[in-house]
């Protein structure tokens, strides 16, 4: 409130205030301790009264001289303030009374002098003793034990009083208010001489802010003012000469504005011919980015493909090293072309999402069975875990959220060299039409520093930047990740430790599709139990959620013994395992233990599904024989297949298994094979082939039409751009057909080098069910077949499975001095070198072999028969050098039986000691 008020409230209320409260106090003091001084003298003119009238009435009193009372009353009335007089008896009765009755009624007589106050009179009592003494009313209170003659009552009037007291506040409050008002005149006077200087010092400096900079105040007399309008002067001439230059300033700058004026049009109209041109130039760009991509990846199918046949005829060890450098560089500029086709095209902001509901635990599943092999060749395990309050089916572009996913769980296997990648999805928020998706991808790698995990999403940057680091690739595949994820509205970050492990994550709003429960397929409810084993707890889980899905229930145990226990138990009673789904591997479940284990659980009649790395597959299903062989699946489980291979065994009539046709007996199943190039189709027949696959082929889309229409087949594999009729149009047709005749639909693939993600957009809407990136490889045609036809297919790239009698190395010479010499550039001197510097090493590898061997330590013995096969690439020791390469894929491909490999070599280093020791004449150490 006080801020609302101008100086001259502030002035009158400050000054005021403080003098009107002090007034107020001190007359109200001054003229209560008058009042009650008036009351005082009162009160003792009325004892001196009473004193008088006692010595003068006494005797009357003792006689009762009624004329003398009165007469004495009546004198006692002429006094000041006396309003009536009374004479009482010693018995109380009234001998006189002079004056206007006692306005109140009598108090109570006593023998003690009593006084009685009233707003309009004092009323006071006095006894009269005998005594002669008794002079004075202060004697009467030495009387009380005697009776007394009589009572004198006297009443006082308090008009007299009461009306001084009016009298002397009146004039106090005459004097206050004078006071006051001297008061306010001053603080007017004062506030007058400050608010005149202030408002004229008001008015120059809204002239000032008006612009007129020439305004100077004029000095109020003041020093203290004086010096605020020096310094509003100073600031207003400092304004002007500012004014002043820059106004010189914006007259400078208009004539160089003028004479600039035409090289800026000039100017813009390049600019514009410039940004045209850039416009172009993307355009091109795009387009040949698209076109080179194609050309590009055309040559690298023929490459890598039949570089993969070259691979698997007999060669020698140095044309297989050569083989698997070729197939790693074509893999790695393959890698590097995809990732700059991505980047370029969302730098250019042409990036297009797209929008169709997909099943969300089919897409997670789908690419860890793509990036499987990979991780099971580091003995990784690979789980996904949905969560049940997930919505399975959503709306969004699964092509790109698979992408994401690809790189962080390929990353993830990349940098973890033991353990586990967990995928997981949880649901974060959820509105009716909309979920906030949060999907995690969990290792045990080798971790970040905080200072690595800042810059990870950068492009073309890496966590590894030492001289030394393992890991290939451009960099871009996390910042393709995290501009993906942000382009579809979310977020994407790192958690990690170093030596722990790391944690990926990213966010994502997706919309629910209108009719979220119903899928294509449906699961029908099962009534059977299943016991569940596998030593990954968490592998363990995932696997339970999916049987529990499949609609059996499940019961885990922890170990293979309690699974024959709980199955041998259950036999008897009336609910028994129907199931044992078990989850193994080579390095834990030797195969002799494996096979008793399956003997015996078949014996109880219960029905057994395998569950093996991609790496193991070829050797269980070597080695466990029918049937046991027939009912195994790659881990990590795949839904679909998983219920495929359940209504398998145990024989449930109304799931739909594929059956394949009659007519091919020998073939797993029919394939159609559509391509233009030549190279491409051969190549591609010949993977087939080799994977036991009847294929049909033609090299135009008008053809492989006609052959459609004619026969039935499992799968298509189409190329998109042929002469005649393009892929996109001959599957058109091939979709029309179907509905014509309504015909279920054949799954078709498409087998092209477009990488474009607007390009594959386009296949799908065109009825493919999914494209195969040229170049294309045995597990990328496997992996299609699995998926669309629930056909498992072993490759000849999948590692061999371990025989009971190896290759007899003892055909192959011991030592071969010509090849020495060609691996020594023609210098025998050379050769001669270094085969004794090889048997100069074998007596100390030969014995750390065997204590290896004797500790049952696989990891040294990698090493050092990894390190002996490199040094027999420079020596002419066929026989050795080819042992060393056996021994070496058994122990990668984790064989469980390495004793007779291990003893050949040892006799082939026996051989090659006992060979360099008769040449030299000595015996062999």
């Amino acid at each position: 409130m006080l801020n609302n008020l101008g100086i001259r409230g502030r002035v009158l209320l400050l000054t005021l205030m403080p003098c009107g409260i002090f007034a107020v106090i001190l007359g109200g003091w001054f003229s209560y301790s008058q009042l009650d001084d008036l009351q005082q003298q009162l009160q003792r003119r009325g004892e001196l009264i009473l004193t008088q009238l006692s010595r003068m009435s006494y005797e009357p009193l003792q006689v009762q001289n009624i004329a003398e009372l009165s007469r004495i009353a009546q004198e006692a009335l002429d006094l000041g303030d006396v309003r009536s007089v009374r004479f009482t008896s010693a018995a109380g009765g009234v001998l006189v009374h002079s004056g206007p009755s006692i306005t109140e009624s009598s108090p109570a007589l006593t023998p003690k002098p009593t006084i009685h106050t009233s707003d309009a009179s004092s009323h006071m009592i006095l006894p009269v003793y005998p005594k002669s003494d008794a002079i004075d009313a202060s004697d009467a209170l030495k009387q009380t034990n005697q009776q007394p003659l009589g009572w004198i009552q006297l009443e006082l009037s308090r008009h007299a009083t009461v009306l001084e007291g009016y009298r002397s506040i009146f004039f106090s409050t005459i004097l206050i208010l004078f006071g006051l008002l001297i008061t306010a005149l001053l603080a007017l006077r004062l506030s007058r001489t400050i608010n005149i200087p202030l408002e004229n010092i008001k008015k120059g400096v809204a002239s000032i802010r008006e612009g007129h900079l020439d305004t100077r105040l004029s000095s109020p007399g003041s020093h203290e003012l004086d010096e605020l309008v020096n310094g509003i002067n100073l600031m207003a001439q400092s304004m002007q000469q500012a004014q002043e230059e820059l106004q010189s300033n914006i007259d400078q700058a208009l004539d160089d504005a003028r004479h600039n004026m035409e090289t800026i049009e000039i100017q813009n109209i390049e600019l514009d011919l410039a940004r045209k041109e850039a416009i172009e130039a993307s355009r091109i760009k795009s387009e040949f980015l698209a076109n080179m991509s194609h050309e590009i990846r055309t040559p690298l199918n023929g490459i890598i493909g039949f570089t993969q046949l070259l691979k698997k005829s007999d060669l020698t060890i140095r044309q297989e090293d050569y083989l698997n450098t070729i197939i790693n560089s074509s893999d790695s500029l393959l890698n590097i072309i995809n990732e700059i086709l991505d980047f370029s095209k969302i730098e250019a902001g042409k990036l297009t999402l797209d929008h169709a509901p997909f099943y969300l635990r089919d897409l997670i599943q789908d690419t860890l069975t793509l990036l499987a092999p990979a991780a099971h060749q580091k003995q990784l395990e690979l789980i996904s875990l949905v969560y049940r309050d997930t919505p399975q089916t959503l709306m969004g572009d699964a092509q790109r959220i698979k992408q994401i996913l690809t790189n962080l769980i390929g990353n993830a296997i990349k940098f973890t060299h033991a353990g586990s990648v967990v995928v997981r999805a949880m649901l974060d928020d959820e509105t009716d039409d909309y979920v906030q998706l949060r999907i995690t991808v969990q290792d045990t790698g080798i971790g970040m520093h905080l200072a690595e995990q800042s810059s990870l999403f950068q492009p073309f940057s890496q966590a590894d930047h030492s001289l030394t680091r393992q890991a290939s690739g451009t960099g871009l595949g996390l910042t393709i990740s995290k501009r993906l994820v942000e382009h579809m509205g979310g977020e994407i970050g790192v958690n990690s430790t170093l030596g722990e492990g790391s944690e990926f994550w990213f966010n994502l709003r997706l919309e629910k599709p209108h009719d979220s429960d119903s899928r294509i397929e449906q699961t029908k409810p099962l009534t059977h139990r299943a016991v569940l084993y596998d030593p990954h707890p968490l592998a363990q889980q995932a696997i339970s959620h999916l049987l529990e899905d499949c609609g059996v229930q499940v019961n885990g145990v922890n170990d293979l013994d309690e699974v024959l226990q709980q199955v041998s138990a259950a036999a008897s009673t009336a609910l028994p395992y129907h199931l044992a789904v078990l989850g193994i591997n080579t390095q834990q479940h030797p195969l002799h233990v494996l096979k008793i284990i399956l003997n015996q659980l078949q014996q109880l009649h219960c029905e057994v599904l395998l569950l093996c790395s991609t790496s193991d597959f070829a050797i269980f299903q070597g080695s466990l024989g029918r049937p046991f062989c027939e009912q195994m699946l790659s881990k990590p489980a795949c839904h679909h297949r998983l219920q495929h291979a359940i209504n398998d065994v145990l024989h449930i009539k109304d799931a739909p298994v594929l059956q394949p046709p009659s007519t091919l007996k020998d073939y797993a199943l029919h394939a159609l094979c559509v391509d233009d190039n030549p190279a491409n189709l051969l190549l591609i027949k010949t993977l087939l082939d080799d994977m036991n696959v009847r294929v049909s082929s033609t090299d135009n889309g008008q053809t492989a039409l006609a052959l459609f229409q004619q026969k039935r087949f499992d799968i298509v594999f189409m190329d998109i751009q042929m002469p005649i009729m393009s892929g996109q149009q001959c599957t058109e047709a091939m979709r029309l057909w179907e509905r014509n005749q309504q015909l279920k639909a054949t799954p078709i693939i498409a087998v092209t080098a477009h990488a474009l993600p607007y390009e594959t957009h386009q296949f799908i809407q065109s009825g493919l069910n999914d494209c195969i990136s040229k170049p294309i490889s045995e597990q990328s045609l496997a992996q299609s077949i699995s998926q669309w036809t629930g056909i498992f297919l072993v490759t000849d790239s999948q590692p061999e499975q371990p025989r009971e009698h190896l290759i007899q190395h003892q055909q192959l010479p011991v030592i071969d001095l010509q090849e020495g010499r060609a691996l020594s550039n023609g210098k025998e001197s050379l050769a001669n070198e270094l085969l004794r510097l090889l048997g100069e090493s074998l007596p100390s590898d030969r014995i750390y072999l065997q204590k290896a061997r004797a500790q049952g330590d696989r990891n040294a013995l990698l090493e050092r028969i990894h390190r002996l096969h490199g040094a027999t690439q420079y020596c002419g020791v066929p026989q050795l050098r080819s042992i060393c390469k056996t021994c070496e894929t058994l122990i990668k491909n984790n064989a469980a039986q390495l004793d007779p490999s291990l003893d050949e070599l040892d006799a082939a280093i026996e051989r090659v000691l006992m060979y360099l020791a008769q040449q030299a004449g000595e015996q062999p150490a």
